[in-house]
């Protein structure tokens, strides 16, 4: 089902569309929003909840407000963590809400929760620590802080991710993380010479995910 959300910002009022995907007797919930360049429909994030959606997990997809209007670049960070908050509340449900973001949308649900945003835990499809070629520069102060259990799934071949001892490091600094890499992946965990759809790609990805969320 689509429908909107509405999302107070800084700016003032706003909506977002939200897609509610939800299979036969779901277990638990898995808010999912999309990274920096793609939308909630881009077919690996539609490949990936369909994914989830057959291991038994009621999917919620969004799209942050800057898409929404029409703009290429993210906003500030405060306006994600705003759509974050209402996504979430506008999400009634009876089983856990865990919260799922590739890339940026990851890093946005993170400092959600680091704020305050109440969640069962967190799932990173490719955490982007710092940008390609600047490790100097990670994105990862307020990951310790996180209390709930937090899932890195990661490339091996991503390069925000580069050196991955840098990652493993932060992982390690966490009160509750677990890092799993994806052999020769990339920063969206495809892999030279073997050519798949990117939906293909992301329902690989489910299984790794809804086995993290049993446990």
């Amino acid at each position: 089902m689509i429908s909107r959300v509405a999302v107070e910002l800084p700016t003032g009022p706003t909506s977002v569309s939200v897609a509610d995907e939800t299979p036969t007797s779901p277990w638990t919930t898995l808010v999912i929003a999309h990274g920096a360049g793609a939308g909630m429909d881009h077919p690996f994030l539609v490949g990936f909840a369909a994914g989830m959606r057959e291991e038994g997990v009621r999917t919620v997809r969004f799209t942050f407000p800057y898409l929404e209007a029409g703009r290429r670049m993210p906003g500030p960070a405060t306006h994600a963590i705003a759509t974050w908050r209402a996504v979430v509340t506008a999400v009634s449900a009876a089983t856990p809400v865990w919260l799922c973001g590739k890339s940026y949308g990851g890093r946005m649900a993170s400092m959600a929760v680091a704020d305050g945003l109440a969640a069962a835990g967190l799932v990173y499809l490719g955490y982007p620590l710092h940008a390609p070629g600047k490790p100097d520069k990670p994105r990862a102060e307020h990951l310790s802080a996180i209390t709930v259990p937090q899932l890195f799934l990661s490339g091996t071949r991503d390069p925000f991710v580069d050196p991955h001892a840098q990652l493993e490091e932060v992982v390690a600094a966490c009160q509750d993380a677990t890092l799993r890499w994806v052999d020769g992946g990339g920063h969206s965990f495809e892999i030279a010479g073997r050519k798949r759809p990117a939906d293909v790609i992301g329902a690989e990805l489910a299984p790794v995910v809804a086995d993290f969320l049993r446990r």
